[in-house]
């Protein structure tokens, strides 16, 4: 069973990413890393390689994917397809917003009519 995301949350300011950057965040205590490619696209994965259950957060960003820095396992950062072996299951992909400069995880967009 996956964990529950919260509708949105705001995890950094725009400018905090540069491009093939990476951070790391909590949401509802599930980690989550946030990453900006290297065309400037924000997106937010789970953090958690699926092979060896270590953080991706202290990996490589290139291009569109992270890499694992334990095996070299690679995933695309927009879908959480696992590109290389050892890997072979996906990362659960989360939405990104980003609203007057500040980046938002989650299902919701941060304008969202909330009645």
């Amino acid at each position: 069973m996956s964990p529950c995301i919260p509708e949105r949350v705001a995890v950094c300011s725009e400018d905090e990413l540069k491009p093939e950057q990476s951070i790391r965040v909590l949401l509802d205590g599930h980690p989550v890393l946030v990453a900006r490619d290297d065309l400037g696209t924000i997106h937010a994965v789970d953090d958690t390689c699926t092979h060896a259950e270590i953080s991706l957060a202290e990996g490589f960003i290139e291009g569109r994917t992270v890499e694992c820095w334990a095996h070299g396992a690679r995933f695309d950062l927009a879908t959480g397809v696992a590109r290389t072996l050892p890997a072979t299951e996906p990362l659960r992909s989360h939405p990104v917003y980003v609203e007057d400069g500040i980046v938002y995880v989650g299902s919701v967009p941060p304008d969202a009519d909330e009645s």
